[in-house]
């Protein structure tokens, strides 16, 4: 069973379907009680982030989430679901987060002009270079394409945490793995087969943590 966080984020009902669509067993819930009793955590997301952690807090989601992660249990976060991890986000001044992977959110070039033929956000296909090895790409070649769409991005305090980086104008963090968390800033719903690949590599990744070989369920 996978639980998928409804705090209002409007690529929920993409995330739900193409865990649906691998067979998975899926559980949507507002409940803070479900998420903490969960065994694998989806976090999806679209938009900015002080909505989105004004809606997780209003909905008591903020330490279910929090204490969820700190337990150990496999959690995946998408878009907005990967930003929200991070200490805080520059968008609109400075937005306290989770701050369960040290770093910030900072917004695509910075302030500086982009390049006439690039545009904030960032919408559409890019390639996705792996910069470590992990089984959440069994089966995905590297500098595959995925589907983006963003104006920020993740800057982590630890290199080490960066597990993949997608070039737009310049090389960016588009994917965050840190002990039992994993973030992508791509969305893998949208994102044809590969995307929906690392969806079934995380679930499967996920029962392998849960229950090893051997033993006893």
């Amino acid at each position: 069973m996978v639980v998928v966080v409804d705090y209002g984020a409007g690529n929920l009902r993409s995330v739900e379907k193409a865990l649906l669509s691998l067979g998975h067993e899926v559980q949507v819930t507002q409940d803070a009680a479900v998420v903490q009793r969960a065994e694998s955590l989806i976090l999806p997301g679209v938009g900015a982030a002080a909505d989105t952690m004004r809606a997780l807090n209003g909905l008591g989601l903020t330490d279910a989430v929090r204490a969820y992660v700190r337990a150990g249990r496999p959690f995946l976060g998408v878009c907005m679901g990967l930003q929200a991890l991070l200490t805080g986000s520059e968008e609109g001044g400075w937005q306290p987060c989770l701050d369960l992977i040290p770093g910030r959110v900072r917004r695509l070039f910075d302030g500086a002009p982009s390049p006439p033929e690039l545009k904030v956000p960032h919408m559409g296909w890019n390639r996705v270079h792996q910069v470590q090895a992990h089984p959440i790409f069994d089966g995905i070649p590297d500098d595959s394409y995925f589907y983006f769409v963003h104006s920020y991005y993740v800057q982590p305090e630890q290199p080490g945490a960066i597990a993949a980086t997608t070039d737009y104008g310049f090389t960016f963090p588009c994917m965050l793995i840190q002990d039992n968390v994993i973030g992508t800033q791509f969305h893998p719903e949208k994102s044809s087969d590969l995307g929906l690949r690392l969806y079934d590599n995380f679930v499967r990744l996920s029962a392998r943590r849960l229950h090893p070989a051997g033993e006893r369920r």
